[in-house]
Order: structure tokens, then C-alpha cells, then sequence
């Protein structure tokens, strides 16, 4: 069993719990920065909910029967990307 398997395994018995974590570390960014990047917090909370969501359903052996495609989601050895397919070059 791979890293990546253990951690779709957590994640599907624990997933209340990460989307707990990402909701607070949100609030706590948004009330560091005072407001001013609530759209971009929100933004990437959601994102971040999101990937976590397709790897908890991937730990329960849902796999991709949440019919966003059918690419390569960067699954774990290595010899793919492995930024989610977001990444703008920043």
C-alpha cells in the first residue's frame, strides 16, 4: 500500500474532519489578513474541499464516478503532474 493510498484511506474515514481543518485555517487566514483576500480564501478553500472530496471517494473505491473527465489525476508514483491541473505558473 502506496503513501497515497493511505492517505485516500484517512481521508475516507476522516473527511469531516479535514473539511473542519480547511474551515478553520480559512477563517484564521481570512481574519489575519482582515478581509481583504476573503474572495481568494473562499476560492481556494473550496478547491482544496473539492481534491479532498475526489480522494476520500477514491479511498472508498468511488474512483471517478464523479464524472469530471477522464484524465490522469496525478495518482501517486510519481510520472505525472502532481499540482491538481490548477496551476497558472505563479
Amino acid at each position: 500500500m502506496g503513501f497515497m493510498d493511505k492517505v485516500k484511506g484517512m481521508l475516507g474515514q476522516h473527511g469531516d474532519k479535514v473539511q473542519q481543518g480547511l474551515d478553520k485555517a480559512a477563517k484564521a487566514a481570512d481574519s489575519r489578513t482582515k478581509g481583504k483576500y476573503s474572495s481568494q480564501i473562499s476560492s481556494g478553500t473550496q478547491k482544496a474541499k473539492d481534491a479532498a472530496q475526489r480522494l476520500a471517494d477514491e479511498g472508498r473505491g468511488q474512483g471517478d464516478q464523479g464524472g469530471s473527465g477522464g484524465g490522469p489525476t496525478g495518482g501517486g508514483s510519481g510520472s505525472g503532474p502532481t499540482g491538481g491541473g490548477s496551476s497558472t505558473g505563479h
